[in-house]
């Protein structure tokens, strides 16, 4: 059995750069890397807005042309996404693999793609991709045999004709509505057991799986590098005060997340709604941990989950310089070290007080005939007394509004 030599990709970097933005290209570098590829270079435009048809104007493209023969690129890696056009344009004046933004996190997803759901929402957000770039990625992956691009499930060179593409699509969105369909019976039953569920949120590489590791000791495979982890993990977790919970890990945020891979993901990440509390990592190493919590941010108000109670735990606190300013400790803002365990048993803590409080403590006397109504409390409620009183069962328990409005009758206190 002979092993395929990966094909190594050389990219030089790109970026308009507009008068909010800046120049850094750590994030985009980090990106390529991750992918596989090594970085040679970068070249940036001071533009108010990308060339419609260029990218870059006409006279920076020549210049962009002699530096790709200089540092040997093999490929140009922009840090936008690029129209059809762009990407035609770009190719024909360079002859070199052009790829953008989403196309690298594309490739990412489907190299880390592990169930047969995220690799079915990879390929459809690849699909919906190249749907909209036929026009300039048909040439340059006609001369093209491997390596970025065309990795994962869209990378036979059937899948570029848009009929076939086109089935393929009504074919995963089917069998993805299938899957949404079983996930909403199951979180159906998780909603009727009355266990609340603490989601996992963050940018890329903030933490959040060696958060869950050390948690609930859950072994997810926790990497130095973005979206080591991409499938959607749930583990029990009981909190110091006696209440069980589920913990959710998901996908990790990124700036200028693909359009498609959001709408490919939307029925995981609606799965945040039905969250009782949201637990938002934070890197605070990161110099731009700032930016990075209001992409989070951003993107939490696009899925309508902004209204969510969110603990915020400021992570990394053991690599963070002397200079970094910890933010103010209260139940919802924590700094913390998921490597060392700093801070764990607050993190907790915190988590069971902020459940606690959007639940009501309620006091139920059930008469002793009514064995069902015990059976249900203690199954939907969490129990902080029981007592057997001449005319019922007195119960004091944390309930959910619709549990006590259910019960109103029993309810007195």
């Amino acid at each position: 059995m002979y092993e395929l030599e990966k094909e190594q990709e050389y990219l030089l970097l790109i970026k308009v750069v507009k008068a909010v933005d800046s120049e850094d290209f750590t994030e985009l570098e980090m990106l390529a890397e991750t992918s596989g590829a090594t970085v040679v270079g970068y070249m940036t435009q001071n533009l108010e807005r990308a060339h419609p048809t260029h990218y870059f104007g006409t006279g920076k493209l020549q210049e962009l042309k002699n530096l790709a023969n200089f540092v040997g690129a093999t490929g140009i890696l922009c840090d936008d996404e690029l129209s059809a056009t762009q990407m035609k344009t770009l190719y024909k004046a360079l002859n070199l693999k052009i790829l953008d933004r989403t196309m690298i996190i594309l490739d990412i997803f489907a190299e880390r793609a592990i169930s047969a759901e995220g690799k079915m929402q990879v390929e459809l957000a690849q699909l919906r991709y190249r749907m909209s770039k036929l026009a300039g990625l048909g040439l340059q992956l006609s001369r093209q045999g491997g390596g970025i691009g065309t990795r994962g499930p869209g990378e036979k060179k059937l899948e570029t004709d848009r009929r076939h593409i086109q089935r393929r699509l009504t074919q995963l969105s089917a069998e993805l509505k299938e899957i949404t369909v079983n996930r909403s019976i199951l979180r159906a039953k998780r909603l009727q057991n009355n266990v609340p569920v603490i989601a996992l949120i963050g940018y890329t590489n903030a933490g959040k799986s060696t958060l869950m590791n050390t948690l609930t000791n859950a072994n997810v495979l926790a990497e130095n590098k973005l979206f080591a982890t991409l499938d959607t993990t749930t583990r029990k977790i009981e909190l110091p005060g006696g209440t069980n919970a589920l913990l959710s890990d998901t996908v990790g945020f990124i700036d200028k997340l693909p359009h498609n891979l959001i709408q490919a993901f939307r029925a995981t990440l609606e799965e945040l709604q039905y969250a009782a509390i949201l637990l938002h990592v934070v890197d605070l190493a990161n110099p731009n941990y700032r930016s990075q919590m209001q992409v989070v941010n951003s993107t939490l108000k696009d899925l309508k989950c902004f209204d969510k109670p969110i603990i915020t735990a400021f992570n990394k606190v053991d690599a963070v310089t002397e200079d970094v300013i910890l933010p103010a400790e209260t139940a919802y803002n924590l700094a913390i070290s998921a490597k060392s365990g700093e801070n764990m048993a607050k993190l907790a803590a915190a988590c069971e007080q902020v459940i606690k409080s959007v639940r009501k403590k309620a006091i139920f006397l059930i008469p002793y005939n009514k064995g069902e109504i015990v059976h249900l409390i203690h199954q939907r409620c969490e129990i902080t007394a029981e007592s057997f009183e001449e005319n019922g069962t007195k119960i004091s328990a944390y309930a959910t509004e619709e549990m006590c409005g259910r019960l109103l009758q029993y309810v007195v206190g």
